[in-house]
């Protein structure tokens, strides 16, 4: 997959995780991608996580993500490690000139119109709108985004299973980062699964 927009309409909900063991890695995959979620954007947030996005690749049917990249170091680390998208939480020129030149789907963080317009003078038209509650919620988002039509939004932050239905009903959000589908600590498949099945059904 070449484009973010490709990435962003494989489920209604993209996994925010975070890995803080690799033997857990594959295990959460698998069960995410056997609930219907098959974007999963793993955060560069712990020492392992480069690893886990190197098994969590290894999965059938998944398609990883790097999260929290922060700068060109992130991402370069992030692709040769089976990275196939990438995520961050603000827009930055040097970070995104490179994932351009990469040619690697890239999501940068937005929280005002002018980062919207500096993406814009760039060649982007698909953002993360972080931190999603904190940054004002739905009516916020529902006004950033009436003068940037061509734009669409990945609302992350604050997003819950009770209200992204909420958020997706906007029409400038295709899907929505979701944290809440792994909880901290020793996984549990099954429960994993049930829970993205029910993401996987939001609309």
């Amino acid at each position: 997959m070449k484009d973010v927009e490709s990435i962003m309409t494989l489920a209604p909900v993209i996994p925010v995780l975070i890995i803080d063991d690799v033997a857990h890695a594959r295990p959460i995959a698998e069960a995410l991608v056997a609930g219907g979620l098959r974007a999963l954007e793993v955060t560069l947030r712990t020492p392992v996580a480069l690893e886990a996005i190197r098994e969590m690749a290894k999965v059938e049917g998944a398609v990883v993500g790097a999260g929290t990249v922060l700068n060109e170091r992130d991402l370069e680390a992030s692709v040769p490690a089976g990275a196939r998208f990438i995520v961050s939480p603000g827009l930055t020129d040097a970070l995104s000139k490179r994932a351009l030149a990469s040619g690697i789907p890239f999501l940068p963080g937005i929280a005002t119109a002018g980062d919207i317009m500096r993406g814009l003078d760039m060649g982007l038209s698909r953002f993360k709108f972080f931190p999603a509650v904190a940054a004002g919620g739905i009516t916020a988002l529902k006004a950033l985004s009436s003068p940037f039509p061509q734009c669409r939004f990945c609302p992350t932050g604050g997003i819950t299973q009770e209200n992204a239905a909420e958020w997706l009903a906007l029409d400038a959000v295709p899907c929505v980062g979701g944290s809440w589908l792994v909880p901290p600590g020793i996984p549990h498949p099954m429960t994993i699964t049930a829970a993205a099945r029910k993401a996987a059904r939001l609309s």
